[in-house]
């Protein structure tokens, strides 16, 4: 008879685990199919808008206060540049520190505090970077508003997502692997260079080529700075002053309560940005199934 009784309970129990797991993916699901819907609507709104604005002249023309005329090439190499300063300094530094933090610093208590930190500057919000940009590289270096300022700027933004995605792609390489390669007589630093490093490569250009979209897409820190989007000439150099797709978005998102031609040319931009990130992320897609490896 206890026997009976245990196993209709567990029976009972096991009914309620499978409704409740049923009950719970449905809330997933609408949750995802909600927030997938709000996307389509605003991705259709922007398709609408800005697709007709699209042409060869608004690619290549320079900033202009008349909508007619207007174009991005000022913006898109703008972003170009800043760039070409978040992509190294990012790379170098948040590879370096995750391979110091993850196969050479000695565990204890200050190396788990810095790692805590570490985890916790991801959170940061971006405009605390600006400040933080400003203060240092715009006054204290007095590099002003320039290319280099605002991708030192950046850099910083994104370099904890670097060194968290880094050190977790370090962790994942089994641990045979160095083990036997120190075995067969290599130092740590060739283990590292030929074993470690190549193991890992998929998740670490993951990890960088999605926090690099991160900074593409970001305006908050380049308001801080005092990035404008006025009417400047092409930027040639890390010390030119510069704006970004982003930063051309914002202004004329603002721009569009007093001229309603102002929307349509940032719904194009906007248009121009997800084209960016879309090559970012599939280059990230392409470079780790190209380099994936089971072990």
């Amino acid at each position: 008879m206890a026997t009976h009784m245990t196993s209709k309970k567990i029976q009972n129990r096991m009914k309620r685990r499978v409704a409740l797991n049923k009950g719970m993916s449905g809330i997933f699901l609408l949750a995802t199919s909600f927030g997938v819907f709000i996307l389509g609507v605003l991705f259709y709104q922007i398709l609408t808008e800005g697709i007709p604005y699209i042409n060869l002249e608004f690619l290549t023309g320079k900033l202009s206060t008349n909508p007619d005329r207007a174009g991005i090439m000022g913006a898109i190499l703008g972003t170009l540049w800043l760039m070409a300063v978040v992509i190294p300094v990012t790379i170098i530094l948040g590879v370096g520190t995750a391979i110091y933090n993850e196969l050479y610093a000695k565990q204890g208590k200050l190396q788990s505090i810095i790692q805590t930190n570490i985890s916790n500057l991801s959170g940061v919000p971006s405009i605390v970077y600006g400040i933080l940009g400003m203060t240092i590289f715009a006054n204290m270096l007095n590099l002003g508003s320039v290319v280099l300022a605002g991708g030192l700027t950046m850099s910083l933004l994104v370099l904890p997502i670097v060194i968290v995605s880094s050190q977790e792609a370090l962790r994942a390489v089994p641990g045979y692997l160095s083990e036997a390669s120190i075995g067969l007589g290599a130092t740590k630093w060739q283990t590292i260079k030929n074993i470690i490093l190549p193991a890992a490569l998929p998740g670490i250009l993951t990890g960088s080529i999605l926090a690099l979209s991160r900074a593409i897409g970001e305006t908050a820190p380049l308001v801080v700075l005092g990035i404008p989007a006025l009417l400047l000439p092409f930027p040639g150099g890390l010390f030119d002053r510069f704006t970004v797709l982003p930063m051309q978005i914002y202004y004329w998102t603002l721009d569009a309560s007093l001229v309603g031609e102002y929307q349509f040319l940032a719904s194009a931009t906007i248009i121009v940005l997800l084209i960016m990130l879309f090559i970012l992320n599939g280059t990230a897609i392409v470079i780790r199934n190209k380099f994936q490896r089971r072990y």
